[in-house]
């Protein structure tokens, strides 16, 4: 099932979002430029590689955030990004721009950091935006349980347009990751298995929603009296 967009408008411009967006594309394409020994290099340097985590030394903690910012390929990249376009917008609405790129960052870094403890192999880097998209899909599946996702179901090669519910589809989503997740646990090669990191899936959309409620922007609503303007 490809998302094409949702339902929800936002009111305000989602700066944020987009310059999240921008930020993966300029690396993504300084990536593309590499050599492939030094695009491995940097991908061992930025990546997040569990067992070089040292908590008494902060600077091997640098890739819980780098790592967000690599993507292994044109799939992967292309992937993140249109979810994020997709879902980001309305999230940043509901937060504010500033609470936004903390929660995002927050996000990913807690997607990391359960990847790091459940993976079966702490000698692979996990690279990829998806942990930090994965808390805003939890934040949005809070915030507006009843938007449509607008849904390409290809059917015997004819392209099939639905509306689903976002409770239905994030929620599908979520328990397609879990059993996923689950079952590399009890793979030899555990999540090494279709080079996919379900856990930082997993973790992302669990910041998401344990986040949401707390970064929520709280407005203050004007109340507008008529002999504010009009006295008598």
């Amino acid at each position: 099932m490809l998302p094409i967009r949702d339902t929800v408008h936002a009111r305000y411009f989602p700066f944020v979002n987009y310059l999240l967006i921008a930020a993966n594309a300029v690396v993504f394409f300084i990536e593309l430029g590499m050599p492939t020994q030094q695009l491995e290099q940097l991908i061992a340097t930025f990546g997040l590689i569990p067992a070089k985590l040292v908590w008494s030394n902060p600077l091997t903690l640098v890739p819980l955030l780098t790592h967000m910012f690599l993507h292994s390929g044109w799939l992967h990249f292309v992937s993140n990004v249109w979810i994020l376009f997709i879902f980001g917008d309305n999230v940043e609405d509901r937060l504010g721009s500033f609470r936004y790129l903390v929660f995002y960052i927050l996000g990913g870094v807690g997607a990391g950091l359960l990847q790091s403890v459940l993976t079966t192999n702490p000698n692979l880097p996990a690279i990829g935006a998806s942990g930090a998209i994965a808390a805003v899909m939890g934040a949005y599946f809070l915030f507006f349980p009843t938007a449509r996702v607008i849904t390409l179901i290809p059917l015997f090669f004819v392209p099939w347009f639905v509306e689903i519910p976002a409770i239905i589809y994030l929620g599908f989503w979520f328990v397609s990751q879990l059993f996923s997740g689950v079952l590399s646990l009890t793979m030899t090669q555990g999540m090494e298995v279709g080079g996919v990191a379900w856990w930082a899936h997993i973790g992302g959309f669990i910041m998401g929603l344990i986040l949401a409620k707390p970064f929520e922007a709280r407005r203050r609503r004007r109340i507008w009296y008529p002999d504010e303007y009009y006295p008598w």
